[in-house]
């Protein structure tokens, strides 16, 4: 086995790939079995490509934030690994494709070299934890909320509580009431506040509960209207708690954090997390802003001469490209980023530039863009001509010529029609024919190829979603057309309704249809949303309706936008939201491999991550049993109950309490030293219980 103990100095890293080499050898051998993999190596940032063979490998870098050097490792291991192509997700991460699996460990050691990784990037996990862009350069933020969103994603890296949950589990700190991070469609979005308490400036924030997108998309609901910020990670801490005993495991379509508020509400959730408060090991986190307070460093460079030939253009980029910051004298540059793709020899040249010329960071944004800050005001000419030279000066930052759109079928499992092919298209219509949208900041044009809204197109003003669609015995690409979402401010938002499917290779002509239409009428009206609600579902739906006919498809209309083959539905197993293990022998083998981590988190003096290892064991165990008389096990509390009642109470399995007992010990104590190692000892004995059970009806079945 390659041992990686030379490149990398942290022993947990080093421990985790490690481990990952390990288990790909042992999926290859035959030992591990298809699901139990998957979920190991999603919840270590390798998703399953739709093109056989290789994987999509999605780089965890925490609220967008990079450095020249990060940008400089990520390029190169997209240069060895993969094809040299960077994409930037909704989600402020990096994904590169077209990887071997055999390869992972040794790219991930290589990304860690420089402080990046993989892990929880996918799978049922906490995900990357997203942020504004402008936290800490924006003039209207009561403060920065940067160092909060690092803490979080540390705090949450590894922990045993999130690592195996029903589903993905999303946070999101908005710097400002405009909020740019979307709180609203988050399982916790948070929005920076300061209230005033005896007679102090209290930094807090505003925190809101079970939102999401996909196919029912719900709008969170507020938890508390200020929130100071040391409660903000035991409360966090709390919600996944429930969230990883209360969620749904077996129907994959519900097991989201809005379900649980639905079926709760939002009381009934809070009145949850306050039954594990105490099995949290903290009961106030404070967090150190050192870091992220010290003054900004800038390089002592002379100012290159440069000459701008058009001086008009400089101008509309500076206007609709650059942001003043609140350190007086420094500048941010947005940088358009056609469909969030850029490629490693950009990549490096732009790294040079912040390095060399500016604050050495940038920053990833929630519309696949690039935010390079701390720019002095005196260097914005020689940063345009820069720019422009890499293809990077393209106005229209964050307006509507923007469009934001997921991978779709190019590379997607799930993908259902092209959302890039259709993106490329839009704004090519935008840019030739619709030039004044290049200044419309408010209309968000958003694409996701399937119902799934990683473009987030049911939060769009103007959305689309892939789809297909039906003409005699043929199948045609086609595109839902979704009006009337976006983002309110304070927590606030809307979802867009689903107005009509047309043929994708019309959706062209949709666009025109709409914005001809706005711009006619939309005189008296305060904004797009005013003029769609004043107007009303129905009245787009007519708008349209000329477009869904589908007795007059074409043969191009068979064919889907950036393809040249006719199409064809092909959807595969989806994975980025991980899969259920349900076979007996793999959740006995990982209930081991949980009591081994339990007493290498209480050597550690890690009390509270040792008791969650042993009660992962315990409900590991239990749901093998569970599974193999045939039970089903939607949740963690249903297991709990279902096997008292299997087993327990009708004598089949001897027990000196309930099930329910032993298990719930984890949320009745503190997360001392003694009560971690008595609960391992507990977890111990009822896996010698069950194995022993299981050893005799294996021996009964010969």
């Amino acid at each position: 086995m390659q041992s990686f103990r030379t490149e990398i100095e942290n022993p947990v890293v080093e421990k985790d790939i490690i481990d990952l080499e390990r288990k790909i050898r042992l999926f290859q051998d035959g030992k591990i079995d298809e699901d139990g993999f998957r979920s190991l190596r999603l919840a270590r940032g390798i998703y399953g490509q739709r093109q056989p063979g290789v994987q999509m490998i999605r780089i965890k870098l925490p609220f967008g934030k990079v450095t020249s050097e990060q940008l400089h490792r990520i390029a190169d291991v997209s240069d060895e690994y993969s094809r040299g192509r960077l994409h930037i997700t909704t989600r402020q991460d990096i994904q590169i494709h077209y990887v071997s699996i055999d390869r992972t460990p040794e790219l991930w050691s290589e990304l860690e070299k420089d402080d990046i990784t993989i892990r929880e990037a996918c799978g049922n996990t906490v995900r990357n934890v997203t942020a504004s862009e402008t936290a800490g350069i924006d003039i209207n933020e009561p403060f920065d909320v940067s160092p909060y969103a690092h803490a979080t994603f540390q705090y949450f890296l590894r922990n045993p509580i999130s690592q195996e949950m029903g589903r993905k589990f999303k946070i999101s700190f908005s710097n400002t009431d405009e909020d740019l991070a979307i709180s609203y469609i988050h399982d916790i979005g948070v929005i920076a506040k300061v209230k005033e308490i005896n007679g102090k400036q209290v930094r807090g924030f505003k925190v809101l509960v079970g939102g999401g997108l996909g196919s029912q998309p719900k709008e969170a609901e507020v938890a508390f209207e200020f929130l100071e910020t040391d409660k903000l990670l035991p409360f966090i801490n709390s919600i996944v708690r429930v969230f990883d005993r209360h969620g749904e495991r077996n129907k994959r379509a519900k097991a989201r954090m809005k379900f649980l508020l639905k079926e709760f509400g939002i009381q009934g959730l809070l009145d949850l997390a306050k039954q594990e408060e105490i099995a949290v090991p903290e009961k106030s986190v404070p967090i150190d802003t050192t870091a992220f307070d010290q003054p900004i460093v800038l390089p002592e460079v002379e100012i290159p001469e440069v000459v701008i030939t058009d001086q008009a253009r400089f101008a509309d980029w500076k206007k609709l490209n650059v942001i003043q910051q609140k350190q007086e004298g420094l500048y941010a540059v947005g940088i358009k980023v056609p469909l969030g793709d850029f490629y490693t020899k950009e990549a490096r040249l732009l790294a040079d530039l912040i390095r060399d010329y500016a604050g050495n960071e940038l920053r990833f944004t929630l519309r696949q863009d690039i935010l390079v800050r701390h720019v002095r005001e005196e260097l914005l000419p020689f940063f345009y001509a820069e720019l422009k030279k890499l293809g990077f000066a393209e106005l229209g930052y964050a307006s509507t010529q923007d469009i934001t759109a997921c991978p779709g079928t190019d590379t997607c499992n799930l993908g259902i029609a092209s959302s890039t092919g259709i993106a490329d298209r839009l704004e090519k219509v935008l840019k030739e024919e619709y030039p004044h949208y290049i200044h419309n900041k408010e209309i968000a044009i958003k694409i996701s190829g399937c119902m799934n809204a990683c473009g987030q197109h049911n939060m769009a003003h103007i959305g689309f979603q892939g789809m297909s669609i039906k003409s005699g015995k043929f199948t045609a690409p086609a595109l839902q057309i979704l009006l009337g979402g976006g983002i309110l401010g304070n927590g606030e938002g809307r979802f867009a309704d689903k107005v009509i499917k047309i043929p994708s290779k019309r959706g062209d002509q949709a666009l025109r249809f709409l914005l001809n239409d706005y711009d006619q009428n939309k005189e008296g009206y305060e904004s797009f949303l005013h003029y769609y609600d004043a107007q009303g579902e129905k009245y787009f739906y007519n708008l349209l309706k000329p477009l869904a006919d589908t007795t007059n498809l074409t043969q191009s209309d068979f064919v889907d936008w950036g393809h040249k083959e006719a199409y064809i539905k092909a959807i595969g197993v989806g994975e980025c939201a991980g899969v259920v293990i349900d076979l007996v022998s793999t959740l006995l083998f990982e209930s081991e491999e949980k009591i081994e981590n339990a007493k290498n988190a209480l050597s550690q003096n890690k009390y509270a991550d040792s008791i969650y290892h042993a009660y992962t064991s315990m409900i590991n165990t239990a749901k093998a049993v569970l599974i193999d008389s045939e039970i089903k096990t939607n949740t963690q509390k249903g297991i709990i109950s279902d096997f008292d009642k299997t087993f327990v109470e009708s004598g089949i399995i001897e027990l000196n309490t309930s099930f329910s007992d032993l298990v719930y010990q984890l949320n009745k104590n503190e997360p001392t030293k003694l009560f971690a190692q008595n609960y391992l000892e507990d977890a111990k004995q009822f896996y010698h219980i069950i194995d022993a059970l299981r050893a005799k009806a294996l021996e009964n079945e010969k």
